[in-house]
Protein backbone atom coordinates (compact mmCIF):
# COMPACT_ATOMS: atom_id res chain seq x y z
CA UNK A 1 0.00 0.00 0.00
CA UNK A 2 2.79 2.37 0.78
CA UNK A 3 4.20 1.40 -2.51
CA UNK A 4 1.23 2.30 -4.41
CA UNK A 5 0.45 5.89 -2.49
CA UNK A 6 4.13 7.01 -3.46
CA UNK A 7 2.89 5.99 -7.34
CA UNK A 8 0.06 7.85 -6.83
CA UNK A 9 1.97 11.08 -5.54
CA UNK A 10 4.59 10.36 -8.29
CA UNK A 11 1.80 10.48 -11.15
CA UNK A 12 -0.01 13.09 -9.99
CA UNK A 13 3.09 15.43 -9.65
CA UNK A 14 3.92 14.77 -13.67
CA UNK A 15 2.80 16.66 -16.63
CA UNK A 16 0.06 15.38 -18.60
CA UNK A 17 1.27 13.34 -21.25
CA UNK A 18 3.41 11.14 -18.74
CA UNK A 19 0.34 10.47 -16.66
CA UNK A 20 -1.78 9.34 -19.94
CA UNK A 21 1.53 6.89 -20.74
CA UNK A 22 1.48 5.52 -17.26
CA UNK A 23 -1.97 5.29 -17.26
CA UNK A 24 -1.87 3.44 -19.99
CA UNK A 25 0.72 1.33 -19.20
CA UNK A 26 -1.09 0.10 -15.73
CA UNK A 27 -3.81 -0.75 -17.67
CA UNK A 28 -2.05 -2.91 -19.84
CA UNK A 29 -1.64 -1.43 -23.10
CA UNK A 30 0.92 -2.99 -26.02
CA UNK A 31 2.46 0.15 -26.57
CA UNK A 32 5.97 -0.70 -27.26
CA UNK A 33 4.98 -2.12 -30.74
CA UNK A 34 7.75 -0.30 -32.45
CA UNK A 35 11.15 -2.47 -33.74
CA UNK A 36 13.17 -0.80 -30.93
CA UNK A 37 11.33 -2.49 -28.43
CA UNK A 38 10.51 -5.60 -29.91
CA UNK A 39 14.48 -5.68 -30.72
CA UNK A 40 14.94 -5.00 -26.69
CA UNK A 41 12.67 -7.85 -25.85
CA UNK A 42 13.82 -10.08 -28.81
CA UNK A 43 17.18 -11.62 -27.13
CA UNK A 44 15.24 -12.50 -23.77
CA UNK A 45 12.60 -14.81 -25.74
CA UNK A 46 15.40 -16.12 -27.70
CA UNK A 47 17.66 -16.66 -24.65
CA UNK A 48 14.77 -18.06 -22.20
CA UNK A 49 12.46 -19.85 -23.61
CA UNK A 50 14.68 -22.32 -24.94
CA UNK A 51 16.02 -22.90 -21.48
CA UNK A 52 12.72 -23.33 -19.91
CA UNK A 53 12.31 -26.12 -22.39
CA UNK A 54 15.09 -27.34 -21.77
CA UNK A 55 14.55 -27.25 -17.87
CA UNK A 56 11.23 -29.08 -18.92
CA UNK A 57 12.21 -32.68 -17.43
CA UNK A 58 13.86 -30.77 -14.00
CA UNK A 59 10.36 -28.72 -14.00
CA UNK A 60 8.30 -32.21 -14.21
CA UNK A 61 10.94 -33.81 -11.27
CA UNK A 62 9.99 -30.69 -8.74
CA UNK A 63 5.92 -31.59 -9.58
CA UNK A 64 5.91 -34.60 -8.16
CA UNK A 65 7.28 -34.17 -5.07
CA UNK A 66 10.33 -33.51 -3.22
CA UNK A 67 11.69 -36.79 -1.90
CA UNK A 68 11.66 -38.32 -5.55
CA UNK A 69 13.15 -35.31 -6.90
CA UNK A 70 15.88 -35.37 -4.20
CA UNK A 71 15.95 -39.12 -5.21
CA UNK A 72 16.78 -38.28 -8.78
CA UNK A 73 19.81 -36.00 -8.10
CA UNK A 74 17.94 -32.53 -8.47
CA UNK A 75 19.56 -29.92 -6.53
CA UNK A 76 16.33 -28.58 -5.60
CA UNK A 77 17.30 -24.94 -3.79
CA UNK A 78 19.86 -24.51 -6.89
CA UNK A 79 16.94 -25.49 -9.07
CA UNK A 80 13.70 -23.65 -7.63
CA UNK A 81 16.59 -20.47 -7.85
CA UNK A 82 17.52 -20.85 -11.44
CA UNK A 83 14.14 -21.42 -12.47
CA UNK A 84 12.18 -18.74 -10.65
CA UNK A 85 14.90 -16.04 -11.69
CA UNK A 86 14.53 -17.27 -15.51
CA UNK A 87 10.00 -16.64 -15.22
CA UNK A 88 10.66 -13.29 -13.16
CA UNK A 89 13.25 -12.45 -16.26
CA UNK A 90 10.58 -13.32 -18.89
CA UNK A 91 7.57 -11.98 -17.03
CA UNK A 92 9.91 -8.64 -16.72
CA UNK A 93 10.84 -8.70 -20.13
CA UNK A 94 7.19 -8.93 -21.29
CA UNK A 95 5.80 -6.45 -18.60
CA UNK A 96 8.10 -4.05 -19.61
CA UNK A 97 7.28 -3.53 -23.26
CA UNK A 98 3.20 -4.09 -23.04
CA UNK A 99 2.56 -3.16 -19.04
CA UNK A 100 0.38 -5.59 -16.57
CA UNK A 101 -1.37 -7.70 -18.37
CA UNK A 102 -2.06 -10.38 -15.47
CA UNK A 103 -4.74 -12.03 -16.47
CA UNK A 104 -2.97 -13.14 -19.27
CA UNK A 105 -0.54 -15.35 -16.93
CA UNK A 106 -3.02 -16.59 -14.96
CA UNK A 107 -5.23 -17.82 -18.12
CA UNK A 108 -3.42 -19.47 -20.21
CA UNK A 109 -1.50 -21.91 -17.98
CA UNK A 110 -4.79 -23.15 -16.78
CA UNK A 111 -6.16 -23.58 -20.46
CA UNK A 112 -2.80 -25.14 -21.93
CA UNK A 113 -3.24 -27.92 -18.83
CA UNK A 114 -6.29 -28.39 -19.41
CA UNK A 115 -5.77 -29.12 -22.72
CA UNK A 116 -2.52 -31.27 -22.77
CA UNK A 117 -1.82 -32.01 -18.96
CA UNK A 118 1.71 -31.26 -16.79
CA UNK A 119 4.06 -32.45 -19.38
CA UNK A 120 6.00 -29.21 -19.51
CA UNK A 121 7.68 -30.23 -22.90
CA UNK A 122 4.15 -29.49 -24.39
CA UNK A 123 2.96 -27.25 -21.45
CA UNK A 124 5.25 -24.45 -21.67
CA UNK A 125 4.82 -24.02 -25.68
CA UNK A 126 1.32 -24.29 -25.18
CA UNK A 127 0.78 -22.02 -22.82
CA UNK A 128 3.08 -19.33 -24.52
CA UNK A 129 0.63 -19.75 -28.01
CA UNK A 130 -2.43 -19.25 -25.81
CA UNK A 131 -0.99 -16.48 -23.99
CA UNK A 132 -0.08 -14.54 -27.14
CA UNK A 133 -3.45 -15.19 -28.78
CA UNK A 134 -5.59 -14.43 -25.77
CA UNK A 135 -3.48 -11.24 -25.59
CA UNK A 136 -3.97 -10.55 -29.99
CA UNK A 137 -8.06 -10.91 -29.64
CA UNK A 138 -8.36 -8.70 -26.48
CA UNK A 139 -6.36 -6.15 -28.21
CA UNK A 140 -7.59 -6.46 -31.63
CA UNK A 141 -11.46 -6.45 -29.32
CA UNK A 142 -9.87 -3.22 -27.55
CA UNK A 143 -8.41 -1.45 -30.92
CA UNK A 144 -11.67 -1.91 -32.61
CA UNK A 145 -14.40 -1.44 -29.84
CA UNK A 146 -13.66 2.50 -29.19
CA UNK A 147 -12.21 5.14 -31.43
CA UNK A 148 -9.57 6.77 -31.98
CA UNK A 149 -7.41 5.30 -29.42
CA UNK A 150 -9.81 2.24 -28.02
CA UNK A 151 -9.42 0.25 -24.85
CA UNK A 152 -6.61 -1.21 -23.25
CA UNK A 153 -5.79 -5.05 -23.72
CA UNK A 154 -5.46 -5.41 -19.82
CA UNK A 155 -8.70 -4.47 -19.45
CA UNK A 156 -10.37 -6.43 -22.37
CA UNK A 157 -8.18 -9.67 -20.57
CA UNK A 158 -9.87 -8.87 -17.40
CA UNK A 159 -13.12 -8.77 -18.69
CA UNK A 160 -12.29 -12.04 -20.04
CA UNK A 161 -10.61 -13.36 -17.29
CA UNK A 162 -13.04 -12.46 -14.47
CA UNK A 163 -15.55 -14.48 -15.54
CA UNK A 164 -13.09 -17.29 -16.27
CA UNK A 165 -11.80 -17.54 -13.05
CA UNK A 166 -15.40 -17.50 -11.68
CA UNK A 167 -16.07 -21.07 -13.61
CA UNK A 168 -12.84 -22.54 -12.60
CA UNK A 169 -13.89 -21.55 -8.78
CA UNK A 170 -17.17 -23.02 -9.80
CA UNK A 171 -16.15 -26.14 -11.51
CA UNK A 172 -14.04 -26.67 -8.17
CA UNK A 173 -16.56 -26.86 -6.07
Amino acid sequence: MALSGIMIVLISSSERAKVDFIAKWLAGNIWGTDWPFILAFLPWLVVLIPFTLYKANTLNLLNLNEPVAIGVGVSLEKERIVLMLAAVALAASAVSVTGGIAFIGLMAPHIAKSLVGPRNQLFIPIAILIGGLLLLVADTIGRNLVDPEGIPAGIIVALIGGPYFVYLIIKKA
